[in-house]
């Protein structure tokens, strides 16, 4: 009887070791979840040595190891070398492109100890005798394969997205590839740690800054190359995107992208398409006091005829916007004010960001633009500004001049300099950030800016700017030592509330994907980096990916990071993440505020000012034919003549006779009638005196 037990036991046991997680039919089949290779043979446990193997058979692209490290349906080299002899046509694309990455990433669905259902579900409607191409797909990694491959297998993709995410991806959430988290393995690192090529390095890397690892939150995804992110502060907790073509667009509080852009500038943005090509929609600032006035400035690049001739490349320009008075969630374009255009010669080192510091005043910071003695000279003077950081005073009631200059500015009452230039001698500054939080301990703001250390070199810094310094020979805050020779994107320092550690350092990257913290040394005198770690997609839910592009913050202080995995500006590929301290709730209670909603621009000088334009303080400046207050009396110059009414600017109500703007004219038209009329009379009178004449005689 003991036997008989065991004997029962033991087959209940192989039972459920063979069938694993499967469900059971009504006729005791296994159901799809049942555990099979695409031959129908269950997957093997793979031993430590058979790991390394990938679907080439090299070891230099280990790459379907990280996805199915314990058990897989490839068990030797031969195996993987013949995995894909069917569909090879489609399976060729070897330059070095995201698509081509994404292929290899795919062709390790046939070692996935689900393959069978990965490639025989019921969501797949190929003909039976026909193998399926593609295994089910993901849904984000569905989008994400169209967009990359579109363009080199266009045999493969007949129908829009949707159609071929219905097709091709899961329809349910149920299994698909990649059917659990993997590591990000292809395109650029995410951050250092993904630069580690050995699991067990990269396991130890964690554990050994896991006291300075965090995670990120994916937002939004799908973005048209976002180039920065910025708040409006007005309580709102708005965010506003920027995207390189020439857009600006509104992320609303619960994390929803309104369709209608804020701003729409795309029509003046010169924009490049290439990689390395600065060009495009540079940066974007609101007014300390948005809430009342409504003001806005931007940075961008152009094109007009008037630059046309001569070796410009482009004109980097700064102006000044209004919002709407009837909808807050856009600009009113008829609001546009120049503030000053830059003639450029090349597409690199621009720099164009806007800040707006506790002091109130406008900071413009411009690259050198790899521009050289000789380009100068060829320039007229234009150049004055490159490789400088300018301050100005845009809150003036002077109607002549769009801005006035700080009496505290280095060079205010200089005749050799400029007398916008507060620092000079930047080479390609990043993004820069001004601390909201504090003043330096000289009473100066703490303003720090990522940099080259020379024209056209590789070394990089982080700067302090201060008043009147020159780094061209400065020496600088703190010269990195990482090993990557990226360009830097640059950083904020962080002032939020979720993450009580990160608190006060100034949070930095670079194009590639290095990120580190600079915090203050216990003396305050110096300053220390340390490199910054994001967790796996196992123990954070996402992983960073893509090119770094850019950095923001929201009204609490709250850090975010802009990425994208292509560098032309037609993809739409951008990602927007949020920082998150992995040991502190995502919102803790003590860091929630209330939402205001945005509210319409009123007040007197918007609402009364019909004719002309409203300053950042509130005054009405006329435009050309308006005078009086708010500028409802219309003029004309000089005055109407000849007893002309002046009803419009320039534009005179004549009286009978006269025409022209100011009436200065006779009607030739009515001088005719008149002079044809006493002709006409003469004629008359001259037949009526020869009738009488000759009645007489």
């Amino acid at each position: 009887m003991v036997h008989l037990t065991f004997l029962l036991v033991l087959a209940v046991a192989v039972n459920f070791w063979e069938s694993g997680d499967a469900k059971f039919g009504e006729k005791g089949e296994i159901g799809p979840r049942r555990r099979r290779c695409l031959d129908g043979s269950t997957p093997r446990r793979l031993k430590k040595r058979e790991r390394p193997l990938s679907v080439d058979g090299s070891r230099d692209r280990e790459i379907c190891h990280t996805f199915y490290p314990r058990q897989s349906c490839c068990r030797t080299r031969s195996a993987h070398q013949n995995l894909h002899l069917r569909d090879a046509r489609i399976f060729s694309v070897t330059n070095n492109t995201e698509c081509a990455k994404l292929l290899e990433e795919i062709k390790c669905a046939r070692c996935s100890p689900q393959a069978q259902n990965l490639f025989h579900s019921p969501d797949i409607e190929d003909a039976a005798d026909r193998e399926p191409v593609l295994p089910l797909l993901c849904k984000d990694y569905c989008r994400e394969f169209y967009y990359a491959c579109r363009g080199h297998i266009p045999e493969l993709f007949q129908a829009d997205v949707d159609e071929f995410c219905l097709y091709f991806g899961r329809r349910d959430s149920g299994l698909c590839f990649p059917d659990f988290p993997r590591k990000q393995v292809r395109g650029p690192a995410s951050n250092y740690l993904d630069q580690m090529e050995d699991y067990e390095k990269v396991e130890e890397m964690n554990r050994k800054h896991k006291h300075n690892c965090y995670c990120v939150h994916e937002i939004l995804r799908g973005l048209r190359q976002p180039v920065g992110i910025v708040n409006c502060g007005d309580g709102s907790q708005r965010l506003f995107i920027l995207e390189k073509e020439g857009f600006v667009r509104i992320l609303t509080p619960d994390m929803k992208l309104i369709k209608e852009p804020f701003l729409d500038i795309h029509k003046l943005v010169q924009n490049g398409i290439k990689g390395g090509d600065e060009r495009g929609l540079l940066s974007l600032a609101f007014h300390p006091n948005y809430k009342k006035n409504g003001k806005l400035y931007v940075s961008y690049t152009t094109n007009q005829e008037r630059w046309a001739i001569g070796p410009h490349d482009h004109i980097l320009r700064v102006v000044e916007y209004t919002v709407s008075r009837k909808n807050p969630s856009q600009v009113d374009p008829r609001t546009m004010r120049v503030f000053m255009e830059v003639a450029e010669l090349h597409r690199k080192h621009l720099g164009g960001q806007l800040l707006f510091g506790p002091d109130g005043f406008l900071h413009i910071f411009f690259g050198d633009g790899m521009i050289t003695l000789d380009d100068m000279e060829e320039m007229d003077g234009l150049s004055d500004f490159t490789g400088s950081v300018l301050r100005v005073d845009v809150d003036t009631d002077c109607c002549s001049a769009p801005y006035a200059i700080p009496r505290n500015n280095p060079y205010f009452n200089s005749t050799n300099q400029p007398p916008e230039i507060f620092a000079h001698g930047l080479h390609n500054p990043g993004r820069c950030a001004v601390d909201q939080g504090r003043i330096d301990i000289d009473g100066s703001l703490l303003i720090l800016c990522s940099d080259l250390s020379g024209k056209n070199a590789t070394a990089r810094r982080i700067l302090q700017i201060s008043k009147g310094k020159d780094y061209e020979n400065e020496p600088s805050l703190f010269e990195l030592k990482s090993s990557s020779s990226a360009p830097l994107v640059g950083g904020f320092i962080y002032r939020g509330c979720q993450s009580r550690r990160l608190y006060g350092s100034y949070v930095f990257g670079d194009r590639n994907g290095y990120f580190g913290t600079l915090q203050k040394t216990a003396t305050g005198k110096h300053w220390q980096e340390k490199a910054l770690c994001f967790g796996s997609r196992s123990s954070c839910q996402t992983s960073l990916t893509g090119h770094i592009l850019g950095f923001g913050e929201d009204e609490l202080g709250e850090m975010y990071i802009l990425t994208s995995s292509k560098s032309m500006t037609q993809s739409h590929n951008g990602k927007l993440y949020k920082l998150i301290d992995p040991k502190r709730p995502r919102v803790p209670e003590e860091c929630k505020r209330q939402v205001q909603s945005p509210q319409p621009l009123h007040t007197e000088c918007s609402s009364l000012c019909k004719n002309g334009h409203c300053t950042p303080t509130g005054q009405c400046c006329c435009s050309p034919g308006w005078e009086g207050d708010f500028c409802r009396v219309a003029k004309c110059e000089p005055a109407c003549r000849h007893g002309g009414v002046c009803l419009k600017p320039n534009k005179c109500l004549c009286k009978k006779g006269y025409s022209g703007t100011q009436c200065e004219q006779v009607d030739r038209s009515i001088r005719k009638q008149n002079k044809e009329g006493i002709l006409d009379q003469l004629v008359d009178m001259t037949s009526y005196l020869l009738d009488l004449t000759s009645y007489i005689v």
